[in-house]
């Protein structure tokens, strides 16, 4: 029966493809290999076989347990731990200034000369003064001499005698107050030749030879800021208070201070904590010596500062290998060469490593690049592996 069957289909498909080849040729070419397929004796399950499964391609590296400082950032302002403003200490001319503008100067170095020749000539009349008061002690002096001997033969009056001690003690006064003056002027010569007070970097000179001034003047000469060492002060919230403070007693607490534009990092201490903190704000003021002998801290400059406050062990891995997703960060770790979800918890980041506190204990393999086209299972081929950082 099923014989008959298939002989009536086979003629049936004879006469159509007669027909179609009739009609068009390219039609009886494709019923043919039909018919061809359907009489194939491959078995259904070779038919049914796929491709075998894909795998993507990552770059991975191991997670790592060991030591990572523990780093808190904060934006710092460069202040000069000195900056003096230099005044004239009398009304005068400046008659010379003796430093190039902007040039470190160091303590006692002469910066300006004021006109001293009014001075000088008031030194040389109290002087003379001095000197005639001194000459009329000795002169009363020897009267007082001549006169006790005369006292002693009745020959002058104890009244005499005592006028001539009045006289000593009156050339004696004015002998010591002319040399109080004298000492007064002498100070104030010296103020006629103003010297640096710290040593720094000097501004520019605000005045030029010729110009008068007076202690009044608002405007100072110049300016001299110290500048090795400096200090970097910066705000920190409340919260890491605590923290700070225990470095800061264990002398652990080193900051690094990186200017806008330069490659290189001045480095110091935390030195200082401000005793209370700001109610309105939630920040206390810390501040850190640097010894900025490169200068690379310029005073009033915005600085990016890092503190270090210890080191501790933790689990890092790449930042790029974490995933953020909705129900937080995760990672891939391939495992018998599937790539599987890790839910992961950051706690920082620190020079582009991040530090796990959950979800990973070390020596996992974790994929940093090819994420994207990973899910859950995914079979992947690790093209290449290292450890962070490498």
């Amino acid at each position: 029966m099923n014989a008959r069957k298939w002989s009536v289909t086979l003629a049936a498909l004879v006469a159509v493809g007669v027909a179609a080849y009739a009609i068009q040729p390219g039609l009886f070419t494709s019923l043919t290999g039909s018919v061809a397929r359907l009489w194939s004796p491959e078995p259904a399950a070779a038919q049914k076989k796929g491709p075998p499964p894909r795998q993507i391609p990552v770059e991975a590296v191991t997670a790592e347990l060991r030591d990572m400082p523990v780093r808190l950032e904060a934006l710092g302002t460069v202040t000069p731990i000195a900056s003096v403003a230099i005044k004239a200490r009398l009304e005068s001319v400046i008659t010379g200034v003796h430093f190039r503008d902007g040039a470190m100067v160091n303590a006692g170095d002469l910066l300006f000369t004021l006109d001293s020749r009014q001075l000088e000539a008031e030194i040389k009349r109290v002087e003379a003064v001095i000197a005639g008061a001194v000459a009329q002690q000795q002169q009363a002096e020897r009267d007082v001499e001549r006169y006790n001997e005369l006292v002693k033969k009745n020959a002058v009056t104890q009244v005499t005698l005592n006028n001539a001690q009045t006289q000593v003690n009156i050339a004696s006064a004015l002998a010591a107050s002319n040399r109080a003056t004298l000492d007064n002027l002498k100070v104030q010569l010296s103020w006629t030749s103003i010297r640096a007070p710290i040593s720094g970097r000097i501004s520019a000179a605000n005045v030029k030879v010729g110009n008068f001034v007076r202690p009044a003047d608002t405007a100072p000469l110049a300016t001299i800021n110290q500048i090795k060492p400096v200090y970097v002060t910066f705000g920190l919230p409340q919260g890491q208070l605590p923290d700070l403070r225990k470095a800061l007693a264990a002398e652990t607490a080193s900051v690094d201070a990186r200017a806008p534009g330069e490659t290189r990092v001045a480095h110091g201490q935390v030195t200082m904590i401000e005793n209370s903190v700001d109610p309105g704000t939630g920040m206390v003021l810390v501040r850190a010596t640097m010894d900025n002998k490169d200068e690379l801290l310029w005073p009033g400059t915005l600085v990016n500062t890092q503190v270090t406050l210890r080191e501790e062990k933790a689990v890092i891995i790449p930042s790029p290998a974490v995933q953020v997703g909705q129900g937080g960060s995760f990672v891939f770790v391939v495992e018998d060469g599937v790539a599987k979800v890790r839910p992961v918890t950051v706690d920082r980041t620190v020079d582009m490593q991040s530090v796990i506190t959950k979800g990973l204990t070390g020596g996992e393999t974790v994929v940093v690049d090819g994420q994207l086209q990973l899910v859950d299972g995914t079979r992947v081929v690790v093209r290449g592996k290292g450890k962070p950082g490498a």
